[in-house]
């Protein structure tokens, strides 16, 4: 599409000319530092969203879970995640080799309100509570430590608008299975039937928690 065809917002003042100001209670809700309502978010979270960009700006968003609890608190303005068993790609790790700052997005499933962490993010490969992260005899290699700049509850209008904790609106065969989309859109040179051998959830789940080994 044109760009000549968009009327494309430019200054923060024609920003507020379309969505107005902010109500005090929005503007007013964030913190600094944990209270005891946000470390109960975070001991009933099994999933969040990691937001990281690279030092040229490129952005990535990863999803990250565990059993409710996986994010540590340290104390009131620092927290912990392990890091499990995945792909490799670490984008969102190297990204914050190059560019410290994080977003998270915690949630608890069910509920339309979700906890924002903003902060700064250093990656350990040990410390004393790693102890406390072995789920199934697995030992992460990895945490993100987080110090943070702001916690706040965001509301639930995103999650309500899209139905997304209703069942009857769900459509998981809307679109092919995993292994047909990636067999259309890469090369592997792998067959269909090989990828879905690969994406089968018995094969997936092999993978979820592997046992350290010595």
């Amino acid at each position: 599409m044109p760009a000549e065809t968009m009327a494309e917002i430019t200054t923060e003042a024609e920003l507020r000319a379309l969505v107005g100001e902010p109500m005090p209670l929005a503007a007013n809700k964030v913190r600094a530092r944990l209270d005891q309502t946000h470390r109960d978010w975070l001991a009933a979270s099994p999933f969040l969203l990691l937001g990281t960009a690279a030092d040229d700006g490129s952005c990535d968003v990863s999803p990250k879970g565990d059993p409710a609890g996986f994010v540590h608190v340290l104390d009131d303005t620092t927290i912990a995640m392990p890091e499990r068993a995945g792909n490799r790609r670490v984008d969102g790790y190297l990204n914050i080799l190059r560019n410290p700052q994080v977003g998270m997005l915690f949630v608890i499933p069910g509920r339309t309100d979700t906890l924002r962490v903003n902060g700064h993010a250093r990656i350990v490969s040990d410390a004393p509570f790693f102890e406390e992260m072995v789920v199934k005899g697995h030992r992460p290699v990895l945490a993100l430590v987080v110090s943070i700049d702001e916690v706040f509850f965001h509301c639930a209008k995103a999650f309500m608008r899209s139905d997304l904790w209703k069942p009857n609106t769900w459509d998981p065969e809307a679109l092919p299975s995993r292994a047909q989309l990636n067999h259309r859109a890469s090369n592997t040179g792998q067959s269909l039937e090989a990828l879905e051998a690969y994406y089968a959830p018995e094969n997936c789940a092999k993978g979820l928690y592997p046992v350290n080994q010595e």
